[in-house]
């Protein structure tokens, strides 16, 4: 039931996402295409709950209750800027919205950005890990918790693996190239 429940509120979440921003853009209702995307954390909630629900009615906590905290840690840390993404890209390709903006490729700027990056994935651990430790104290030591541990020390290593990135960004910065980088021959001078 909860891995259904998974796939049920990721298909959600992007229905939900491709009708919001055709409201917002296509349709041009922009409060009706809020209002929908404002339904996005309706979904998690229910996951949430029926994962609770599931503990409570006696389900021996198993890798699907790790998956939908791990879901619903990625959907808090990393949802918004899903949705921001997406909506740069549909307003480019479908209303005529500027470009997406690239992020910087050197020095402070390409720091700051992945340090960013990094604290948008080390709060969805840091939920992810709450709620697994959440699970972990529900069950106590009546019940087989290796699962939900095993998943906490995944969580664990993404967080750890961005912490390294942002570090080594930190570190040693990308800088940019002293001279220009050769440009590719045009058709028209490949063709002397």
């Amino acid at each position: 039931m909860i891995v259904t429940l998974i796939v049920v509120c990721e298909v959600g979440f992007w229905v939900l996402l491709a009708g919001g921003l055709s409201l917002r853009y296509l349709a041009k209702m922009p409060r009706a295409g809020i209002a929908v995307l404002l339904l996005e954390p309706v979904l998690e909630l229910v996951l949430l709950i029926a994962t609770a629900v599931d503990l409570k009615n006696g389900a021996a906590a198993d890798w699907k209750h790790g998956l939908a905290a791990v879901y619903i840690g990625y959907s808090v840390g990393l949802g918004h800027s899903t949705i921001k993404w997406v909506d740069a890209r549909f307003a480019h390709r479908f209303a005529g919205g500027p470009p997406p903006v690239k992020p910087p490729k050197y020095g402070r700027e390409r720091t700051v950005h992945e340090w960013k990056t990094a604290a948008r994935w080390i709060l969805s651990c840091a939920v992810a890990l709450a709620l697994l430790q959440a699970a972990v104290w529900y069950v106590g030591d009546s019940g087989d918790i290796s699962s939900l541990r095993a998943w906490q020390t995944k969580a664990l290593l993404v967080a750890g693996i961005n912490l390294a990135i942002a570090a080594s960004y930190t570190l040693w910065p990308k800088q940019a190239p002293a001279t220009p980088e050769p440009q590719a021959p045009s058709p028209e001078e490949l063709k002397r």
